[in-house]
């Protein structure tokens, strides 16, 4: 068997077998509407038949763009990003742009391994989900290799950037006065990281629900844990232990509450009877749980469409105003 390397089809030759000029095979590869419809196809032909493959990195090198867009998220596996994810695409891909994603799994080391391999692949810009103990030096090494870079859904303090989020302290507030109008006095906040922009300022909301109803708060019930699923499995553990428990849980986000109502049925608790549960970001799964979760709509998919708006302007102009846009939160009233 023959081990010899084949070499890259080169565009020229693609011309040369079309007919056509390397200028204008250069047009139909980087998709210009100035070539007319035969033309086009009698080229793509050519590059179908010969294997061309076009050199996009080339191509940003010798115009010192690149359409290549670097977002990174913590859990892919989180349908709240995977909406996020799809409001990202049908907004980029409108502008042409191609997007390169990575996965952190709330790690700052992976988080530092994307961030650098991006930066090695050249990217246009990034759309950063940070992870809970994300540093300022971190992406401020970003700035000064003059990428454009959008955070969002987790803030970073002191740091002037584009920033796209939703009220969580808002958001927290409205899913606790649910919970208190209910009648309930003992509600416990479960999930997420202290270390976290986002978890301060739910906890925020948790209080400030508890201080207009004439209510104290134990700190006792304030149980942090991972963002996950199992994180909330676990969590929920030290609430049904507790010497006195809460009548209701507020959930850090739904994937939380969804790992609390697992808990709570695997210690023979009813969810939704025994023990009311708020979650928080309105996953397309809350519909379809059982019982269907009521929960804060955190609009996911706006939020990366507006990441990657916001985005695409810092690309067009980098020295313009830092925006911040900021969603307001809607409870869903489920079972």
């Amino acid at each position: 068997m023959s081990t010899k390397k084949r070499h890259r089809v080169t565009l020229m030759q693609v011309a040369e077998h079309a007919g056509v000029s390397r200028a204008t095979a250069s047009l139909v590869a980087r998709k210009s509407p100035k070539i007319s419809k035969d033309t086009r196809e009698k080229v793509l032909a050519s590059m179908s038949e010969l294997g061309y493959v076009y050199d996009r990195v080339a191509a940003n090198l010798r115009s010192q763009t690149s359409t290549t867009i670097g977002i990174i998220i913590t859990d892919v596996a989180n349908t709240f990003y995977s909406e996020l994810l799809l409001g990202v695409h049908e907004e980029l891909e409108r502008h042409g742009y191609t997007v390169f994603l990575g996965t952190t799994f709330d790690s700052v080391d992976n988080q530092e391994r994307l961030i650098s391999t991006m930066l090695e692949h050249r990217v246009g810009g990034i759309i950063l989900c940070p992870v809970s103990s994300t540093s300022t030096e971190t992406v401020n090494r970003i700035k000064t290799l003059d990428i454009p870079l959008v955070l969002a859904v987790r803030e970073l303090p002191n740091l002037d950037f584009d920033y796209v989020g939703l009220d969580y302290t808002q958001g927290a507030q409205m899913g606790v006065e649910y919970l208190i109008k209910k009648g309930h006095k003992r509600i416990a906040f479960l999930g997420g990281r202290p270390q976290s922009s986002t978890w301060h300022q739910r906890i925020k909301g948790f209080y400030q629900a508890h201080e207009i109803a004439g209510l104290t708060v134990d700190p006792s019930l304030i149980i942090d844990s991972p963002p996950t699923r199992e994180g909330g499995t676990e969590g929920v553990k030290n609430i049904i232990q507790h010497p006195n428990p809460p009548t209701a849980i507020f959930c850090f986000s739904d994937l939380i509450a969804f790992g609390a109502i697992i808990g709570l049925r695997k210690a023979g608790i009813t969810p939704g009877e025994e023990m009311d549960i708020v979650g928080f970001d309105n996953v397309p799964e809350t519909e379809i749980s059982y019982p269907p979760l009521t929960t804060i709509s955190s609009f996911s998919k706006q939020t990366g469409m507006q990441a990657a708006k916001l985005l695409h302007e810092r690309i067009k102009d980098n020295q313009k105003e830092t925006q911040k846009i900021i969603l307001k939160p809607e409870i869903v009233i489920r079972d």
